[in-house]
């Protein structure tokens, strides 16, 4: 007997929801939800990134939008493409479409007879108990369809005499033979990648990186992880700005200067702070400081604010002292917003997990660092040592790998002789 298949039709990586600035990873939706229930149902899950193919992706993705026995589709963040090829699958098959959405999207237009299931993020993840009531849902719906003749599609609802296209059994035998070379490599080396990545091994994780984006030049989510793992390699000096040149032309074509992505807006803010610590050039203290700001602005994002405060004091460092008052008093301010922003979610962590979770429901360890270690350099920031140290307890507690607390020590390090040179600005 054929396996039976499912197409799921959606982004990959981080996204951001244009309609509400957040960042959605639309990886963990796959990999907790989609692919969970679509197995548990009995079928096998393919992802565009599955397939391996020569030449365009289109012929393959037609064919499985025709002859896969379900399709799910997630339509979260308004992605274009997946908007595009629900339509296409609506028109080609009457039934055997489930659709998904995040509970922040809006239909772009009125489509009141589509019966779209939501789900809600938490920013980055989705909490424990969403995955697993969404896993329900979407296994039971899929289950429920597969094999049952009722019209879900909005087009055969309304053209009641309308035939579906006659290539049924050429289809399901296109669908298989894609099944037959379906990869499993992406997946296990963006795993790779991320271990590499988590351990601070960022040559290794560049090159994992670069192999996947052979595969989906355009993912915004493995641009920015190269970015990323590009200027953080181990270097010699000259080599390190040489690194940091090639991470900023790697992050250009998604268009910093207009993109609403604070991801992005993050990376091009740290590659330019870099820069300017490298070659001590104002454009690229300034850039930094554009990028960060802009991402912290756009969504109350805690690291770009963090950042954003540190290089108000960088600035004031250099510059006249009426300009230097300005930059220090907006970088407190700034320092004390995004206080108020990480306790109010660390007023939301389970006790029983100790931190932030992740999409299985156990403990996030890098995301609670993080968000400690902005916690620690905000309150050294307004000059609270003591609850500084409260947490940087906390964070150490976690046991990160060494480039994390590595790289809070370097910033720390930093920011207290500049905060004690600049403690007589405000003193009139």
């Amino acid at each position: 007997m054929t396996q039976k298949t499912c197409f799921v039709v959606m982004g990959f990586g981080k996204k951001t929801d244009y309609q509400s600035q957040r960042t959605l990873d639309l990886d963990k939706t796959y990999r907790s939800i989609i692919k969970r229930a679509v197995e548990a149902a009995g079928l096998t899950c393919i992802r565009a990134d599955d397939v391996m193919h020569a030449g365009i992706i289109d012929k393959p993705m037609y064919e499985l939008l025709l002859g896969a026995d379900l399709v799910v589709a997630d339509l979260s963040t308004s992605n274009a493409n997946a908007l595009y090829e629900l339509g296409v699958r609506h028109a080609l098959k009457p039934n055997t479409t489930i659709v998904i959405a995040e509970s922040g999207f809006k239909f772009p237009f009125d489509l009141k007879s589509l019966l779209i299931r939501p789900y809600t993020h938490l920013g980055d993840g989705i909490d424990y108990e969403e995955v697993e009531r969404m896993f329900v849902a979407v296994r039971d719906a899929a289950i429920a369809l597969v094999g049952k003749g009722d019209v879900d599609s909005p087009v055969y609802t309304f053209l009641h005499e309308l035939e579906p296209p006659g290539l049924r059994a050429k289809a399901q035998a296109a669908a298989a033979a894609v099944l037959e070379t379906k990869d499993d490599h992406s997946a296990a080396l963006l795993a790779e990648a991320t271990a590499a990545r988590d351990r601070g091994e960022f040559p290794k994780a560049k090159m994992f990186l670069e192999t996947l984006l052979t595969r989906r030049p355009n993912d915004a989510f493995l641009i920015q992880q190269l970015a990323l793992c590009t200027y953080k390699a181990k270097a010699t000096p000259e080599q390190a700005l040489a690194q940091l040149e090639e991470a900023r032309e790697i992050l250009k074509p998604l268009q910093p200067r207009a993109t609403l992505d604070t991801e992005t807006l993050g990376l091009w803010g740290a590659i330019h702070k870099r820069l300017w610590d490298a070659r001590g050039q104002r454009p690229d203290l300034d850039e930094a400081l554009w990028g960060y700001e802009r991402g912290y602005y756009l969504r109350a994002d805690y690291y770009n604010g963090i950042n954003y405060a540190f290089l108000l004091n960088q600035r004031a460092a250099v510059s006249a002292r009426a300009d230097a008052i300005a930059d220090f008093v907006i970088a407190q301010r700034v320092r004390r917003n995004v206080i108020d922003i990480c306790q109010a979610i660390e007023q939301k962590i389970d006790p029983n997990v100790g931190g932030l979770k992740d999409d299985a429901g156990n403990l996030d360890v890098k995301a609670t660092f993080w968000m400690l270690a902005t916690l620690v350099e905000g309150y050294v920031g307004i000059g609270d040592e003591v609850r500084a140290r409260g947490y940087a307890d906390k964070a150490a507690a976690l046991n990160p790998p060494g480039w994390m607390l590595d790289s809070l020590q370097d910033q720390l390090g930093k920011l207290r002789p500049m905060l004690v040179a600049q403690a007589t600005l405000t003193n009139f």
